[in-house]
């Protein structure tokens, strides 16, 4: 006899899969709608052709509409601000300094290696930005004058104070280059690292190492300068041997002076490498170098590991009417007027008077303030920061910050907790959050401008953008858990926070985590690392229009996006993609920092990047479910099946029926076997089943004590959304 298989909405991982009858235990790249599950919506690269991978990592994003009516996206990587409009980028970063020089160019034949020579120190490190121009003639060498005008370039290493290296395209293949006339070097202000880190400097660490496990071998193969292992691919490190090195979790080697991490070993290979962690610099390394384990040990002199974090470069997106406001993390704010005739072809500047040193930034609406977090008492004296100081400006005046009996600029200094980690604009407040409080920041007019109220405690926010508001509700990650607030503090209940929790990577990435809301869905979504890895590989998602106290509903999923924003604006959601991977940029020569892509959300059924279209792999699985006899009132065996069974009796199944609300394509159907909750899945389960829109039953013969339901598909041009699934299946004995 046929029967229905009900599941409840959402993932829940805290229990066993046998614990979890009748609910769902896994999912990727899948959402609930209505109750049930369905694929998610693809994604589309946004940019033009030659013209779509961002140099960095994304950290910033912002939308926007001025008063002519046009669309922005403002987007900060750890290198380089970007403006968006109309299917192009626009480099809008703002420039620190700019310095002539003369005849100070040299290049080595059979190298792509540029030496330039300043005349003073010129107070860069390897990772800076820098536009170069100016240049006439080159002569004695393949390289023209158009390889370097109005081009950026990365800055690969300084030798000394007053030289630095570029990396060309290609080899040098002259005698070696001399110029004519000037050139002009214009440096990017500095944002920070695209990766989160444990510090290191001297007096961090152990003097003279931690141990004295300093075991070390040789490279068997070279390592380029990019973030390949060896023989200039691949993610694995080829060693003469790996005795004694450790092969579980993260550990790291030294080759020369480049740090790098692993997180397995697999006979003379070291594998899942990440090139330059814990603060040093990529570089190339021949074969036959040396190579030291330093997971446990650090030598006389070298730097050594400590509690001090290293945070990722960060910006904090606002604006201010027709100007982006866009605040380097720790540093400098700057504005970019987008009502500008030829905006596209201006920069950011600084903004005067304005603070130098803050945490974060938010733009107060209605009431126009620009408020500053974590900033200085002193404006312009950076020693002066403040993690848990805050300070606004004037209304309607984003230059003037000093208060006075006349104007609203004023300052507030908050309690609870050792520093601000971010803020966000809500309906009625501004929510600022401490590493252990949640405090409301309300408009009330002269003479106190602000009003400052406490309205959570132990629920401090995991990282800067961590949190989001929708309809005068605040949702947010801690360091322990999920809550939101909307008009009183709310733990949200969770079916996966120790899947979560167990494995994001908090000591070192909590800066990393973003959360993004998708409204047309009623979802938030946290974006995280997990442990061992640098960058953000994982999600987890409420929805807020489905959840109730009684039913949460929680789904996870491998989506990796490092910033996200809401369909507001753009009509869809967009979010940023970091592949540390690639050191591949359309616009700065020797990128070493990876790219960022730019995605469109909600867009059909399948990925789009770079104009070549991938399949999404999405699925669902259930718990296990099993069998037993019905019976009548007076006791009796009926007859009939029923799944809510105690797993006595094995079960006989002959077939089943899909249904889907909606489907493309083919979606594949598992029926996976077991007899005992520790078993392994039986040998001949029940699939794959490939179900079209046409298939109207599926025939089939097995038995077991528990069966699991899996829902996926791996092609292009398919989705799904699950309706009533019925099986046909009757108690089988006892053995």
């Amino acid at each position: 006899m046929l029967q229905k298989l009900g599941f409840q909405p959402g993932i829940n991982k805290q229990l066993s899969e046998t614990g979890a009858e009748g609910q769902w235990t896994g999912c990727d790249n899948a959402r609930f709608r209505y109750g049930v599950p369905e694929k998610i919506g693809g994604w589309n690269q946004l940019g033009g052709l030659n013209q779509n991978e961002l140099t960095g990592a994304g950290r910033g994003l912002h939308h926007f509409i001025n008063t002519l009516s046009r669309k922005y996206a403002i987007i900060g990587t750890n290198r380089i601000l970007y403006a968006f409009s109309g299917g192009v980028f626009y480099d809008i970063h703002p420039i620190e300094s700019t310095t002539s020089l003369t005849s100070a160019f040299s290049t080595t034949n059979g190298s792509p290696t540029v030496t330039i020579t300043y005349s003073s120190s010129h107070g860069l490190t390897p990772g800076d930005i820098i536009l170069m121009s100016g240049f006439s003639t080159i002569t004695g060498s393949n390289y023209s004058a158009s390889d370097f005008n109005d081009k950026k370039f990365m800055v690969t290493t300084t030798p000394t104070g007053t030289t630095i290296t570029i990396t060309m395209a290609s080899n040098e293949s002259g005698s070696g280059a001399t110029t004519s006339g000037g050139i002009t070097i214009k440096k990017y202000y500095t944002v920070g690292p695209a990766v989160q880190a444990q510090g290191f400097g001297y007096g961090l660490g152990s003097w003279g190492g931690e141990d004295g496990s300093a075991f070390t071998t040789t490279l068997n193969g070279a390592l380029g300068n990019n973030a390949n292992g060896t023989g200039g691919s691949g993610s694995s490190i080829t060693l003469a041997s790996t005795a004694n090195f450790p092969d579980s979790g993260t550990n790291f080697i030294l080759v020369g002076t480049e740090e790098i991490s692993y997180t397995g070993v697999s006979g003379n290979n070291i594998t899942g490498i990440t090139r330059a962690v814990r603060g040093t610099t990529r570089a190339a390394h021949s074969d036959g170098a040396t190579v030291t384990s330093t997971t446990n040990y650090v030598a006389w002199g070298e730097a050594a590991s400590g509690d001090l974090v290293l945070e990722p470069g960060m910006w904090s997106l606002d604006n201010f009417g027709d100007k982006a406001i866009c605040l380097i993390h720790d540093s400098a704010v700057f504005e970019w007027d987008s009502s500008l005739s030829n905006a596209t072809n201006t920069r950011a500047t600084i903004i005067s008077g304005a603070p130098t040193a803050s945490r974060h930034m938010v733009v107060s609406t209605p009431d126009r303030h620009l408020v500053f977090f974590g900033t200085e008492t002193t404006i312009g004296d950076t020693s002066t920061q403040d993690a848990m100081f805050i300070r606004f400006s004037d209304q309607e005046d984003i230059n003037t910050y000093v208060p006075t009996a006349t104007n609203t600029a004023g300052t507030q200094r908050l309690a609870d907790g050792s520093q601000i980690m971010g803020a966000i604009r809500g309906r009625d407040a501004i929510y600022v959050w401490t590493d252990t409080a949640l405090f409301t920041q309300r408009f009330v007019g002269q003479p106190f401008t602000f009003a400052f109220a406490q309205v959570g405690t132990n629920c401090g926010l995991a990282g800067q953008n961590a949190c989001v508001e929708v309809d005068g509700a605040a949702y947010w990650m801690s360091e322990n858990g999920f809550f939101r607030y909307a008009g009183r503090l709310e733990s949200l209940p969770c079916l996966v926070e120790d899947f979560v929790y167990d494995s994001i990577n908090l000591s070192s990435g909590n800066q990393m985590i973003s959360a993004g809301l998708n409204n047309l869905y009623g979802e938030v979504t946290w974006f995280y690392p997990t442990t061992g890895s640098s960058v953000v590989n994982r999600q987890v998602t409420y929805n807020y229009f489905d959840s109730s106290p009684q039913r949460p509903v929680w789904t996870v999923g491998s989506l990796a996006r490092t910033m996200w924003k809401d369909s507001a604006i753009f009509g869809l959601p967009h979010a940023t993609e970091y592949d540390a991977s690639t050191d591949t940029s359309f616009d700065v020569v020797g990128n070493t920092e990876g790219r960022t892509s730019y995605y469109e959300h909600e867009t059909g059924t399948d990925q789009n990047r770079n104009g070549t279209i991938t399949a999404i792999t999405s699925n669902i699985e259930s718990g296990d479910f099993d069998i037993t006899q019905a019976r009548s009132s007076t006791g009796q065996q009926t007859g009939v099946a029923t799944f809510k069974g105690d797993g006595e009796f094995l079960m006989k199944i002959r077939r089943f029926v899909p249904d889907f609300i909606s489907q493309t394509g083919t979606t594949r159907i598992t029926l996976q076997l077991k007899n005992y909750p520790n078993s392994s899945q039986a040998s001949s389960p029940l699939g794959p089943f490939d179900i079209t829109s046409s298939t109207t039953k599926i025939d089939t013969r097995a038995r077991a004590r528990a069966i699991s339901l899996k829902i996926e598909n791996t092609g292009t041009s398919q989705s799904w959304r699950l309706g009533t699934f019925r099986l046909d299946t009757q108690p089988d004995g006892r053995r």
